[in-house]
């Protein structure tokens, strides 16, 4: 009887100055057969590390969008069997291990589906928005693709018919480093939602901002209890509510012609 033959598995990390992150997080890929790295211009030196643990780095530079980056470090690959992970992403030893025997096996078959362990300012996190959080990371890229349905957030968009499976292993995902980095995301973001919205002409109204960002916060510190997790929780659940009403108020000025979103 002829033994399966084993699925040769990519790693694609996408990456910007992430010199203290970008290590863990190909370690935390030594069991796939490349690992490549994209980078959109580090200032420091994470392409430098990034080579010297084996990586094969390249540059694309200016960042063209999380779902255009991640799709072009797809592309890079040798292997169609791909796992992408940002810098600040790794994966456990379990989901490394569980991977790895279906690989073997030559068992990898469409795309699948992971939890994500989110830790925010050096806790993890086991309550709010953050629980549970489940991405499709893990794909054969002949039958997906990564598509951008809600800047600046990317997805992975499998073929009609393609079969999605879930894990049992995790990430682990560290989150902002500091409190100030959190805060310094938030209008990036927005604008990058509202200018989405203006060019597809979505329809954005007035009461949008703060009906959502009531609804978020509720959604956040009530129906998912994210007080339980401590001043994390409570700070994490007001900052998104505040992002959330900052983004459909820049949309509804855009979608108005009231101003530029800058």
């Amino acid at each position: 009887m002829t033994e399966p033959e084993r699925t040769r598995v990519s790693g694609c990390v996408i990456c910007h100055d992430e010199a203290d992150r970008i290590e863990d997080c190909l370690r935390s890929l030594s069991f796939c057969d490349e690992v490549v790295v994209v980078d959109s211009g580090s200032a420091d030196a994470t392409r430098d590390l990034a080579a010297a643990l084996g990586a094969r780095v390249v540059r694309n530079e200016p960042f063209p969008g999380f779902a255009a980056q991640r799709q072009f470090a797809v592309e890079q690959c040798r292997h169609d069997f791909v796992v992408c992970l940002d810098a600040d992403e790794r994966v456990t030893p379990a989901l490394a291990e569980e991977l790895a025997a279906l690989a073997v096996a030559g068992a990898l078959r469409g795309g699948y589906r992971v939890r994500r362990s989110n830790h925010y300012l050096g806790r993890r996190m086991r309550f709010g928005l953050f629980a549970p959080d489940y991405k499709l990371r893990i794909f054969d890229r002949r039958a997906g693709r990564v598509v951008s349905r809600r800047p600046p957030h990317d997805h992975v968009e499998l073929a009609p018919g393609t079969e999605l499976r879930e894990l049992e292993g995790c990430l682990e995902h560290l989150n902002y480093r500091t409190l100030a980095a959190h805060v310094g995301a938030i209008r990036p973001y927005a604008v990058q939602f509202a200018s989405d919205a203006a060019s597809r002409g979505r329809r954005v109204t007035l009461l949008d901002a703060p009906v959502r960002a009531a609804s978020v916060c509720f959604k956040s510190l009530v129906l998912k209890a994210g007080f339980l997790d401590g001043w994390r929780g409570v700070w994490c659940a007001l900052l998104t509510t505040y992002g959330t009403w900052l983004k459909y108020w820049l949309a509804w000025r855009a979608c108005r012609g009231r101003g530029e979103v800058a």
